[in-house]
């Protein structure tokens, strides 16, 4: 079959690779339809994540169809059209009986220093977390799905079946990005009359706009730097946009339009390489820090006293300058981690079907798999006013 495979920084090839075979009485083998390029993904294309091996199949956004199963599958059977969460969960594990999928602590399988462990590095004798489709060996090194094949394990706790009548590019971000905005927005403790700061528009970024304009919030304060992700988002979701190449400090811009008070709530949903300061590039660079802290501490000094940070996006490492004792000055409450997908599959699909969610409008490229690494190259360089781009095998 052919594959979008990692062969190092910035270079990504589509090579014919083995077709992928049951190995579990619950798996099945998905036919891929539709795939995506996630934000995530291009943590990985820059380097920034270890673990990552030549060849590696990326890619935790898809669905497809259902070309086969284990005799242990009863939850959908071959021709079912399903979306696959981007976290692998066993459904009866301590934590998946909480409904915390991504802590799932039976799918990741691997061992050693730089393997299983995912960003935690105080680890000590903790337990691993969920294994993630085609994200490294630190969560599990499971093939992914920029591939027009993938054996998906646990195939009756992760596929969600979708009813006929939905287009594919309409259910797609039921993988990760939309219920990874909205799990923000929930964290965040968005309804009626909040006002929310969300940092960045990327596409978690306007998954949680869209998500927090259905909850109710009353303004939506977004900050980022590309002026057509931007309009795009005003336009889109009616965000007061703050661009902080041209706004030297958003957070003060937002105490000024909150009487010095703050918004309710903060997403953060840049993660580790927020644009931060010369010091901070340098001690990335030397790996001497895991990531920037600069979109934190914009969400510290932004949020009001008593108000959440919540944060969807991925961090690793140590941070630079993270002035704890704001938040605490402050009271804030930090929500964060990686999504529990299964969990909002179901309810998220009715709001799709409903036409209260509409996730699809955020895709502007639509590609051939053939095509991925110049999808790579776009998406990373945000050429062509690129938002999202959509792959199909």
């Amino acid at each position: 079959m052919k594959a979008a495979t990692y062969h190092g920084i910035h270079d990504m090839r589509v090579e014919t690779v083995p077709d992928p075979v049951l190995q579990q009485p619950d798996d099945i083998l998905l036919r891929v339809t539709a795939t995506a390029i996630c934000g995530s993904d291009l943590h990985l294309y820059r380097g920034k994540v270890p673990g990552l091996n030549h060849g590696d199949i990326l890619g935790h956004e898809f669905m497809g169809v259902v070309e086969d199963a284990g005799p242990a599958v009863t939850r959908v059977k071959r021709g079912d059209r399903v979306v696959i969460p981007f976290t692998i969960s066993c459904g009866e594990c301590f934590f998946c009986s909480k409904a915390l999928f991504a802590a799932c602590e039976t799918t990741n399988p691997k061992t050693g220093v730089e393997k299983g462990r995912g960003a935690i590095l105080n680890r000590k004798s903790l337990r691993s977390a969920a294994a993630l489709f085609g994200y490294t060996d630190l969560y599990g090194g499971i093939p992914g799905g920029q591939a027009e094949f993938v054996r998906v394990p646990k195939a009756n706790v992760g596929p969600l079946k979708i009813p006929e009548g939905l287009a594919d590019e309409q259910v797609l971000f039921l993988s990760d990005i939309l219920p990874t905005g909205y799990q923000a927005v929930l964290n965040a403790e968005v309804g009626p009359g909040s006002t929310v700061c969300i940092m960045g528009a990327g596409p978690v970024g306007l998954m949680a706009a869209a998500c927090a304009r259905f909850k109710g919030a009353e303004r939506i304060f977004m900050i980022d730097h590309h002026a057509y992700r931007l309009a795009f988002a005003q336009a889109t979701y009616g965000v007061i946009p703050i661009n902080f190449d041209e706004v030297d400090d958003p957070a003060e811009a937002i105490l000024e339009a909150t009487a010095h008070r703050g918004v309710d709530a903060v997403i953060d949903a840049v993660g580790m390489e927020a644009k931060g300061s010369a010091i901070e590039t340098t001690l990335a660079t030397l790996k001497l820090e895991g990531a920037s802290g600069k979109a934190l501490r914009q969400a510290i000094a932004a949020v009001r006293r008593g108000g959440i940070v919540s944060v969807p996006g991925v961090y690793g490492g140590p941070l630079h300058g993270f002035l704890f004792g704001d938040a605490f000055d402050k009271g804030l409450t930090f929500r964060m981690g990686q999504t529990h997908a299964q969990r909002f599959m179901p309810e998220l699909l009715a709001f799709i079907q409903e036409g209260r969610l509409k996730p699809d409008v955020i895709i502007t490229h639509r590609l051939p798999l053939a095509e991925a690494a110049e999808g790579y190259k776009v998406f990373n360089k945000k050429e062509q006013d690129c938002r999202k781009v959509v792959l199909k095998p």
